[in-house]
């Protein structure tokens, strides 16, 4: 388990396009690609592409399926402690203000967010 920086962004930006960041790696796509996709499901929607609700439904398309996190620790549970929970699986972390990709254990992202207490999480399924 550990971070791994990763920031596909093409101008190197860290703020503001996380969602875009974390759906690229999980996906297995550019930033771009994901960038246009999420905002023509947006267009279609006639919502902002950083709407839960227009991502979200971008997963739901690709065959993710969503989750809470349980409600045990809600202020203690980290994205550390997700990753050594799930050392298999591809996923999506959401904190309510941020979005982590999670892939075999390792988290990745622009910073180190593995302190971030996830709130719920996607997970890739296979078809």
């Amino acid at each position: 388990m550990a971070h791994i920086y990763y920031n596909p962004n093409p101008s190197g930006k860290r703020v503001g396009d996380c969602v875009i960041r974390g759906i690229a790696l999980v996906t297995d796509q550019t930033w771009e690609t994901t960038y246009i996709d999420i905002c023509m499901v947006g267009y279609n929607m006639k919502d902002m592409p950083s709407s839960n609700h227009v991502w979200a439904s971008f997963l739901y398309s690709m065959g993710f399926k969503r989750d809470l996190i349980p409600d045990t620790c809600p202020m203690c549970y980290t994205v550390e402690d997700f990753c050594r929970d799930h050392p298999n699986g591809t996923y999506l972390l959401g904190t309510g203000t941020h979005v982590v990709a999670v892939k075999d254990g390792n988290y990745y992202d622009a910073w180190d967010s593995g302190n971030e207490i996830p709130i719920y999480y996607w997970e890739r399924r296979e078809s």
